[in-house]
């Protein structure tokens, strides 16, 4: 089962444009932050730093993405390091304020990215007929 669950994710991955990625980023960063949070929760110190080290990694994927040929790139690259250093706090304190601090930022560029996308594809749909 878990060997047909990876053999998804990979295609997935593959055949996604590059927008959905971004989105596919945001939404594992989503889910490791709850799962860090979730940890801190249940005293789980292993599993905390475990997640909230992938979030970390995402978000640093992110930032690598950026085009820094425009100027929303260079806010969110501002944002981005200020995710990062709640993700830190959160993991290094134990420190669920931060935590949903980050999931709440985070959750609302997945959302704003969701929608942009949404609209392109009616534009392309628009475009086409």
């Amino acid at each position: 089962m878990l060997h047909a669950q990876n053999q998804y994710q990979n295609t997935k991955v593959q055949t996604s444009s590059p927008g959905e990625l971004t989105l596919l980023l945001y939404n594992g960063a989503i889910r490791f932050i709850k799962l860090g949070i979730a940890a801190i929760e249940q005293k789980d110190m292993n599993s905390k730093h475990m997640n909230f080290i992938k979030a970390q990694n995402i978000v640093d994927e992110l930032q690598a993405t950026l085009d820094m040929n425009y100027e929303i790139s260079r806010n969110l690259v501002s944002l981005y390091d200020y995710i990062q250093s709640k993700l830190f706090e959160a993991n290094a304190k134990k420190d669920k304020a931060a935590a949903n601090e980050s999931l709440n930022l985070i959750t609302e560029l997945r959302d704003t990215w969701a929608e942009a996308l949404k609209l392109a594809k009616q534009d392309k749909v628009a475009s086409n007929t």
